[in-house]
């Protein structure tokens, strides 16, 4: 699995091996010298600024859809603050979990839109975490617990979007693909294979 950091690296590559392209063509266009030399400059350092900007980057939550699976390491609720016209926000630091409720994948940090449901939610469950009891869950598309089917998942394969009441495909957040229902329930133990008894 490639790093956050490579992705970043493979990015500042890409964009120089493209500025690298496009200047080469530069050269053979008949212009004038100084504005070839001014081109290559603000290539050079655009790629430079990318990959400085792009730093800036990292630890930053995802606004992208949540694992089907996952095990809640932490949360963070940030209220809505209209005297600011800062909507909130709910940030969440997950680890996916395989079918048999093992981690199989790096923890890292979700963005979700604010909700108050999903804040109480989120809340309850970061509680709980700090009571010593481990939270998982999984995302849930269209619905809400109270119309849940089995296990209290709705529509586990469903796209990412918005809840109904949210817009449903039509939610800006589709796009982003985020999710705005998790649910979050106690962490499911490991299904380990059967011993072999002699």
């Amino acid at each position: 699995m490639m790093g956050l950091e490579t992705s970043v690296l493979g990015l500042s590559l890409a964009y120089v091996l493209l500025s690298t392209i496009l200047l080469a063509v530069l050269i053979w266009l008949p212009i004038r010298r100084l504005v070839k030399i001014a081109a290559i400059l603000a290539a050079s350092l655009c790629y430079v600024a990318v990959f400085f900007a792009t730093q800036g980057l990292l630890g930053w939550s995802a606004p992208v859809a949540v694992p089907d699976r996952f095990q809640v390491l932490w949360t963070r609720v940030l209220e809505p603050n209209p005297s600011r016209g800062d909507p909130g926000a709910i940030h969440l630091w997950l680890e996916e979990l395989d079918d048999a409720n093992l981690p199989s994948g790096v923890p890292r940090a979700y963005l979700l839109p604010y909700s108050p449901e999903l804040a109480g939610r989120v809340s309850a469950a970061q509680a709980e975490i700090e009571k010593g009891n481990p939270q998982g869950g999984r995302s849930q598309f269209f619905g809400s617990p109270s119309h849940a089917g089995v296990m209290g998942f709705v529509n586990a394969g469903a796209p990412p979007g918005g809840d109904p009441s949210g817009g449903g495909l039509l939610d800006p957040e589709f796009l982003g693909g985020q999710s705005k229902s998790v649910d979050l329930i106690p962490l499911p133990r490991p299904v380990l294979p059967p011993k072999n008894i002699p």
